[in-house]
């Protein structure tokens, strides 16, 4: 949580990490709890393909991931989510906290959050929540592409 800390507090971007008492673990909760449209829910997904490993942040407002369409994106023969411990060995978190930013992984961004002006998705723990401007996801991850 530190280095996340230290990331944010550089960058120009408003945010606020928040604390609960109990995981998030779905976007139906994140929308009851924080008030807010499925939409603005940003889970960061860990993607296995035959060229490494990928973060997807994506909008909750995709009923699913269409993986043939992000391995077409991406120029992979075929793209899946990664194993719980994958995602724990690739990013050093366990899956459903793993932070939107300073994952040192190639990026991928759901042009659907920046219909909004902030975005609540990992923080790296599973009892605290970033808010975040959605442009910031540019900035402060190894972004390669954005997808609609």
């Amino acid at each position: 949580m530190e280095e996340l800390q230290e990331i944010l507090e550089k960058s120009k971007y408003t945010y606020e990490i928040i604390q609960h008492e109990k995981p998030i673990l779905s976007k139906q909760d994140g929308t009851k709890y924080f008030g807010i449209e499925v939409g603005q829910t940003a889970p960061t997904l860990i993607l296995n393909s035959d060229k490494g490993f990928f973060a997807l942040i994506v909008s909750g407002s995709r009923s699913k991931v269409n993986f043939e369409k992000i391995a077409d994106i991406l120029g992979c023969s075929k793209v899946k989510l990664a194993s719980p411990e994958e995602v724990q060995k690739v990013s050093g978190f366990q899956v459903g906290s793993v932070p939107m930013v300073g994952i040192d992984l190639p990026c991928v961004i759901d042009k659907r959050l920046f219909h909004y002006d902030f975005i609540y998705g990992g923080s790296g723990q599973s009892t605290f929540t970033l808010k975040i401007e959605p442009q910031a996801l540019n900035e402060l991850n190894h972004v390669i592409v954005t997808f609609d």
